[in-house]
Order: C-alpha cells, then sequence, then structure tokens
C-alpha cells in the first residue's frame, strides 16, 4: 500500500482562489490587521506569507510592527484601536509575543467578532458549545483537507496527538462536531502507539519532529501532519516520520506543502466571514 498524498498547497490555492471571487463582489475590501511585536525571524516569514496572500485575494491587509519592548499597555492600546476602527474585520495578534506581555491579556483584549484566529476565550467556548464562531485556523484548514479528500467521518474513530488551545483541542471539537468518536492523546496517554492504532484518522500535532512511526499506524488509516520542525541540517519535517508512514497510511499529508498552506487561507476565509457578520455581504 502507497498512501494517497493530500496535497494542502493545491487546497489551500483552490480555497484562495474562491475567496478572491468571493471579495471581487463586495463593496468593500475586507480588512485584516496582524500585530507583530518583536523581531522572532519566523514570525516575520510568516507575517509576510499571510500578507501577500492577503493582498492577492483582494483584502485591505496590513502589518503593524511594534518594536519588541513594547509594553502590554501599549499592545493593548493597539488592539483597542484596531477594535474600534469600522475598517478593520479581522485582527490578528502574531505569537509569540516577548515576555513582559500576557498572551492571554492580548488574546482576551481582541474583540470575539473580529478574532480571526479563533482563540478569544467566547470563540473557544462557542467551538465547545457547538455554536457558531470564528474557529482557529490550523484546524478549520484540516476540516478542508479531508472534505477535499472524500474522508467519511461520520463514526469513524479519531485520534487527535496533542492537546493545545491553539490546535489539539479545537480540533477534537471540530471531529466530534463531525460525529467522530474522539480520543485527544498526549505525552502523559499510556501506551501512546497502541491509542493511535486505534485512529482511522490520526491528527499528529504535539511538535515533536517524527514522533510517529509506522508502526504507530493502522494500515489504511488517513494521517494528518500539522507539525512543522526545523532539524539542525535545515530540513523541515513533521510529527509523523513521513518516509516510514507513508507505505501504511491511506492517506497523508506532506510536510511542508502540507497542513500549512492551509493555515494561511483558513485565516483569510475567517476574516471573510468575519466582515460578512459585521457588514453584510452586499
Amino acid at each position: 500500500m502507497t498512501a494517497r498524498i493530500l496535497d494542502g498547497k493545491a487546497i489551500a490555492a483552490a480555497l484562495r482562489a474562491r475567496l478572491a471571487d468571493r471579495v471581487a463582489v463586495l463593496p468593500y475590501s475586507p480588512g485584516l490587521r496582524v500585530v507583530r511585536v518583536g523581531e522572532d525571524p519566523a514570525s516575520g516569514v510568516y507575517v509576510r506569507n499571510k500578507d501577500k496572500a492577503a493582498k492577492a485575494a483582494g483584502f485591505d491587509s496590513e502589518t503593524i510592527h511594534l518594536p519588541a519592548e513594547t509594553t502590554e499597555a501599549d499592545l493593548l492600546a493597539t488592539i483597542a484601536r484596531l477594535n474600534a476602527d469600522p475598517a478593520v474585520d479581522g485582527i490578528l495578534v502574531q505569537l509569540p509575543l516577548p515576555p513582559q506581555i500576557r498572551t492571554e491579556a492580548a488574546i482576551a483584549a481582541v474583540d470575539p467578532a473580529k478574532d480571526v484566529d479563533g482563540f478569544h476565550p467566547l470563540n473557544a467556548g462557542r467551538l465547545a458549545a457547538g455554536q457558531p464562531g470564528l474557529v482557529p485556523c490550523t484546524p478549520r484548514g484540516v476540516m478542508h483537507i479531508l472534505a477535499e479528500a472524500g474522508v467519511a467521518l461520520g463514526g469513524a474513530r479519531a485520534v487527535v496527538l496533542g492537546r493545545s488551545q491553539i490546535v489539539g483541542r479545537p480540533m477534537a471539537q471540530l471531529l466530534l462536531g463531525a460525529d467522530c468518536t474522539v480520543t485527544i492523546a498526549h505525552s502523559r496517554t499510556r501506551d501512546l502507539p497502541a491509542e493511535c492504532r486505534r485512529a482511522d484518522v490520526l491528527v499528529a500535532a504535539v511538535g515533536r519532529p517524527e514522533m510517529v512511526r509506522a508502526d504507530w499506524i493502522a494500515p489504511g488509516a488517513i494521517v494528518i501532519d500539522v507539525g512543522i520542525n526545523r532539524l539542525a541540517d535545515g530540513r523541515l519535517v513533521g510529527d509523523v516520520a513521513f518516509a516510514e508512514a507513508a507505505p501504511v497510511a491511506g492517506a497523508i499529508t506532506p510536510v511542508p506543502g502540507g497542513v500549512g498552506p492551509m493555515t494561511i487561507a483558513c485565516l483569510l476565509e475567517n476574516t471573510l466571514d468575519a466582515a460578512i457578520a459585521r457588514r453584510g455581504a452586499a
């Protein structure tokens, strides 16, 4: 068996094209503001990619770059100004933040209606309650990949490896909403390989390079690799040992080119949803 490769890059490009078509007929350009504090190199690359994709799809996108010594009060004041700006539909505070700023304070300061990262406690609560709201971009992207791949989720056994607020927990909620039987596994789970082998759909989001080996995967399982890790030799790898896993899995996402491109595409989708909710579609 050789796994079908789930091409997130192509799925993301198609989604961005559909979003651009929808934006083109609006009487306004949805406004996205990314707030970056400091000089984290990975954040810089990521923010530039977000800005490029947003502008290409017709969004009004701008990055507000604050110095590393910015105080928490100054950041909260910036967020408050964006909350009050009628031209701004989506606000994203780029993580990580410098140590003098509490991440939870910055996230809670964003207007939930403009929280296109989906991290605000109100949006997290809505997701947990099965109510509509803005959903974290990476889990939303995974659901797009599964839909495009034609994966039948109803009744499937899904295992989410990782319990972060950004990916693991919202991912489990979305799969539960799609009628999967969901297990959240993590570093303290007993016999973790055996737990993963029970999965029809395995989502690895633990942040440890190539942790998931071939013998962790049930033959024919759908494997979604959310991890992106840079090794000492410069290579990017996921949380799954791809070369080992591909002959076992039924379908698998590569790293890079799998889930990563979907995150930015779903940020734009969230921004358009937020804009339409605030301003209407006509």
